[in-house]
């Protein structure tokens, strides 16, 4: 017999089966809302409180009020964890547009919608790697979690055809992020660099500089696509992936094509402070 799934609208637990909005939200008419998601691992949320933030400071930016106080969502996600039992999951908090009768007027009320499903992830640094290919695009309402990811879905044939694992936006020749993760690069200075502008500013991104003794210089700064292609180490960070290298950009090698030191340190460093989660 399967286990019922609980997933969690405005103010009650329901099966999933039973689980339903209106077509008048505006996240169907117009994409409109945010969401953010955070993971489990042996029951225990990952990094909850910063994901927490990020989930409020992306509603009051998109001028979505959350009826529940931090402490009181807090709660209703520790009573979705007791009801589904699936130790290792990811957790998705979505807040709608809220039903409009014009679709288009944002409304007093969002929806606010929770779900949980297994995600079983390996915590190990994994120096297989993954290859981009870059594209000129700037997300609109880039410091926000929003629901919009057109562009990313629609380049998934262009990602395809070359032969690349994901896709890392730039503008104006600045790098800035890949859809669902920030991007990093190793100077041959040994600086470890991200974007400081018109990015996502990412839950692993934001843990990676509150880790100390790393024996590294960590900034946060605009950076060039030539910089890029003269790095001697380049990855990618995510809820889901942590740290995972970037060996190849547009085809061409990321230093010597390899998993590179630095990033294999701060992997290890960062497996460290998720441990004291647990």
């Amino acid at each position: 017999m399967v286990a019922k799934k609980f997933v969690y609208i405005n103010d009650t637990f329901v099966e999933e089966a039973q689980a339903s909005i209106l077509v008048s939200d505006l996240s169907i008419h117009r994409g409109y809302g945010i969401f953010d998601f955070f993971k489990t691992i042996n029951g225990k949320p990952i990094f909850l409180q910063d994901h927490l933030e990020r989930f409020y400071h992306s509603a009051a930016s998109m001028h979505l009020k959350v009826i529940q106080t931090p402490i009181e969502l807090e709660n209703i996600l520790t009573e979705m964890r007791e009801r589904n039992q699936i130790p290792d999951s990811g957790i998705k908090i979505t807040l709608t547009g809220g039903y409009s009768s014009d679709g288009y007027t944002l409304p007093e009320s969002p929806n606010l919608i929770i779900t949980q499903n297994p995600l079983h992830l390996s915590l190990d640094f994994n120096p297989a790697g993954i290859s981009v290919v870059t594209y000129p695009y700037q997300r609109q309402l880039s410091e926000m979690k929003t629901l919009d990811y057109s562009m990313a879905i629609w380049l998934q044939p262009y990602i395809k055809e070359s032969n690349s694992d994901d896709v890392l936006y730039h503008n104006n020749g600045s790098v800035k992020e890949v859809p669902r993760a920030n991007f990093f690069i190793v100077t041959k200075d040994d600086e470890v660099v991200t974007a400081k502008t018109n990015v996502l500013s990412g839950v692993i991104r934001k843990n990676i500089f509150k880790l100390e003794n790393t024996g590294l210089k960590i900034t946060e700064r605009d950076f060039t696509l030539d910089e890029l292609r003269n790095a001697k180490e380049a990855f990618i960070t995510s809820t889901t992936k942590h740290i995972s290298p970037v060996l190849k950009v547009d085809g061409k090698s990321v230093g010597d094509g390899k998993a590179g030191k630095t990033s294999a340190h701060l992997s290890s460093q960062l497996l460290e402070r998720v441990r004291q989660e647990l």
